[in-house]
């Protein structure tokens, strides 16, 4: 079973409005916990798009318009992405989506490959999420331990990492830093077991 580990930054939180502008993911062998490959790419927008950002999240991302515009478009960005996942064969029966918040990069992932086309390659359509997963095993460790409950720890994945003694994701955020503190974080909470 494969894992993609994946984040994204946006100049904004709304997909009507804003767009992705740097992407990331790793492919990950749930089992051993190897990694088959790594993908990033800043992803060029137009001046419009770029003009209705919300500057707090570019705060976050640390962005500049000069770095967006030298990105790849999004339709080499995605030709590149089907073609990674082709040569991993990557599929629903195959392979999962893991994200610290995947109803928000899964929007934004749209934009550039579309739902339908995902369907058509029969991409995974399970997008799992680390506070869930955190969740589950601090609910089960507090009821047996008597520890702590995960509203009480909070479940951000700063948070979560902090749980477990590892050090916040580096700043300003950029989609593989995140990717990177997230695969910290799953290797943590979850593991892989044959590693």
């Amino acid at each position: 079973m494969l894992g993609i580990f994946l984040d994204t930054e946006t100049n904004g939180l709304n997909p009507k409005i804003h767009k992705i502008i740097e992407i990331a993911y790793k492919i990950i062998d749930l089992y051993s916990g190897e990694t088959k490959e790594v993908y990033t790419s800043v992803v060029s927008q137009p001046e419009d798009v770029w003009e209705k950002s919300n500057l707090d999240s570019l705060k976050i991302n640390g962005f500049t318009y000069d770095e967006v515009k030298k990105g790849q478009n999004e339709q080499i960005v995605a030709t590149q992405i089907i073609k990674s996942y082709e040569k991993h064969k990557i599929n629903n029966e195959n392979s999962v989506f893991i994200c610290q918040n995947p109803s928000f990069d899964r929007t934004f992932l749209f934009q550039i490959i579309d739902a339908e086309t995902q369907n058509l390659l029969n991409w995974p359509y399970h997008w799992l999420d680390l506070a869930s997963m955190y969740w589950s095993i601090a609910i089960k460790n507090a009821a047996k331990q008597k520890n702590y409950f995960p509203w009480e720890t909070g479940f951000s994945k700063d948070l979560i990492a902090s749980h477990y003694n590892l050090p916040s994701e580096k700043k300003p955020h950029r989609a593989l830093n995140g990717v990177d503190h997230l695969i910290l974080c799953y290797k943590s909470v979850v593991g892989f077991p044959f590693e």
